[in-house]
């Protein structure tokens, strides 16, 4: 079992450069492979990127490519999420997830475990 809580969400100007943190507790986190997912209302849950154990990343979506970047650090049991040149099109719940499956990791139905998510907002 792991337990994922995001922090670090909030309001933030076009152009803000935050950081989300998932801190992790439970089973053996440095063998997961965790996940950065949003949603806006309406609209499904959509692929961030996602970073493995060995702190490889899988791959970043084309809309946040260049501007997001996923690290973690396996000693605090925490991933994170650096947020840069944020845009208002990037307003969401964002949510990260742990998975111990090979691959689909833009898929959520290839996660075990989520956090309950944390809410960023962008407007001037």
């Amino acid at each position: 079992q792991v337990q994922l809580v995001e922090s670090g969400g909030g309001l933030g100007q076009p152009g803000a450069s935050p950081r989300l943190s998932c801190a992790t507790s439970g089973s053996t986190f440095s063998s997961y492979t965790v996940g950065w997912f949003r949603q806006t209302p309406g609209k499904e849950r959509e692929s961030v990127g996602a970073i493995r154990w060995s702190g490889v990343i899988t791959y970043y979506a084309n809309s946040v490519s260049g501007r997001f970047t996923i690290s973690r650090d396996n000693a605090k049991n925490t991933v994170y999420l650096q947020m840069n040149s944020l845009k208002s099109e990037d307003t969401a719940v964002y949510y990260c997830a742990a998975s111990v499956r090979a691959g689909n990791y833009d898929r959520t139905w290839a996660y075990d475990y989520w956090g309950q998510g944390t809410q960023v907002t962008v407007s001037s």
